[in-house]
């Protein structure tokens, strides 16, 4: 399989009309645009009878003691966890691409709506619905895309998997609501292809990679 993107080239910055907030020097964050960004595929395998799409970010802070708190940074060093944006199951393989701004444009305060998304799809829960989930005007359940918006004093520059995986079964075998880790489980069995692309973004202007 083959997985490009007309947003951003695998390994280069996501554009910030794909992500969920951006650099701003009073504030800290401004929303941004928060579109899904294009994806392409193809070499299917034969037996594909539909598609997952999930996005990914594997270098979100373990801990949240310094996040985002005035006059600290959250250290490069420090261990990363999964953060999962993007749960898309059912995806017809007759398709060979989604659009940018397809599935996803502008931010929803407390989510947009789900699991059942256009097209026969479904969306999982991402993981701002835990995020917010303090905040009371923000808290809700968060299906579909919603793009980077890492840390504004995060000192690693992210990074944001997006793989697209081909599945011998005609559904993702999940029932209701379900997040990333379930999704993974599930369909783990079933998948018969998988390509994947990488774009990074960054709030806080001196973020490194990881070393």
């Amino acid at each position: 399989m083959k997985l490009w993107s007309d947003s951003f080239a695998d390994g280069d910055p996501i554009p910030s009309r794909c992500a969920f907030g951006k650099h701003h020097p009073d504030t800290h964050v401004q929303l941004c645009e928060n579109r899904n960004p294009h994806l392409a595929w193809s070499d299917l395998p034969e037996d594909t009878r539909s598609l997952v799409i999930i996005c990914h970010d594997p270098d979100v802070p373990s801990r949240g003691d310094d996040v985002n708190q005035e006059g600290k940074t959250v250290p490069l060093a420090l261990p990363r966890v999964d953060f999962f944006h993007w749960l898309l199951v059912d995806l017809d393989p007759g398709r060979s691409q989604v659009a940018e701004g397809e599935f996803a444009a502008g931010v929803v305060p407390r989510g947009k709506d789900g699991p059942h998304g256009p097209f026969g799809t479904r969306h999982g829960r991402n993981d701002y619905t835990g995020w917010f989930a303090g905040d009371p005007d923000m808290k809700g359940d968060y299906f579909g895309y919603d793009g980077p918006c890492p840390p504004w004093n995060d000192e690693r520059l992210h990074r944001y998997v997006f793989t697209v995986y081909a599945l011998n079964v005609p559904q993702a075998p999940t029932k209701g609501i379900f997040n990333g880790a379930e999704l993974r489980d599930a369909i783990d069995p079933h998948i018969v292809g998988e390509a994947s692309i990488t774009g990074t973004y960054h709030i806080y202007p001196d973020a490194k990679p990881a070393t």
